[in-house]
């Protein structure tokens, strides 16, 4: 199987950010924000979601808003995020979601 992924230039701002107004799939991009390559499967153990399904719609919002880059490998599929063409589009946009996303769960009562 092969995934459609935006180009740089394709990247829009608009899609991004309604991306990552979803709770969890800002949570799976704090996840990818670590660096490296990441099977679905880890993602979902760091977030705690069960059924890999759940995640089929948010993998592919994130992939055609060109949060993520997403490819089979084998059974798996990788993602990685788009950290480089994301910092060429919008400097420090990123950095400025994820570190609000990081206070605001510091901030949120258990």
């Amino acid at each position: 199987m092969s995934y459609r992924h935006p180009g740089r230039d394709q990247i829009r701002i608009e899609d991004v950010l309604s991306a990552l107004g979803n709770r969890l799939r800002l949570d799976a991009v704090r996840v990818l924000d670590a660096g490296g390559e990441h099977n679905c499967t880890s993602v979902l153990n760091v977030l705690g979601v069960t059924a890999k399904s759940t995640m089929t719609h948010h993998w592919r919002v994130l992939r055609d808003s060109g949060v993520i880059w997403q490819h089979p490998s084998g059974r798996e599929n990788m993602l990685t995020l788009r950290r480089e063409d994301l910092d060429a589009r919008y400097p420090g946009l990123l950095d400025a979601i994820l570190t609000g996303a990081t206070t605001d769960a510091a901030q949120t009562p258990s």
